[in-house]
C-alpha cells in the first residue's frame, strides 16, 4: 500500500464525496461534520455491534472484490 500525504488524502476524500454525492451534497456533508462533535472511533464501535471483527472483515473483502456497479 502506498503512503500518501495528508493533503492528497484530503483531496481524494473530497473527490470521492463529490463522486458519490455530487458537489452540493458533499459540501453539505462536510459542513455537518465540521459543526457536530464526531467521535470516529466510537462511531466505528457502534456501527455493527452484532458483528464480529471476522464478519466485518469478510464483508469488507466481499465489497472489495465485487465489481463496481
Amino acid at each position: 500500500m502506498n503512503t500518501i500525504t495528508d493533503t492528497e488524502l484530503k483531496l481524494r476524500g473530497i473527490e470521492a464525496l463529490i463522486a458519490a454525492l455530487g458537489v452540493v451534497q458533499a459540501e453539505r456533508f462536510v459542513s455537518l461534520i465540521l459543526r457536530e462533535p464526531f467521535d470516529y472511533t466510537q462511531w466505528q464501535r457502534d456501527l455493527w455491534p452484532d458483528k464480529s471483527l471476522e464478519e466485518i472483515s469478510g464483508l469488507a473483502m466481499e465489497n472489495w472484490n465485487s465489481p463496481t456497479q
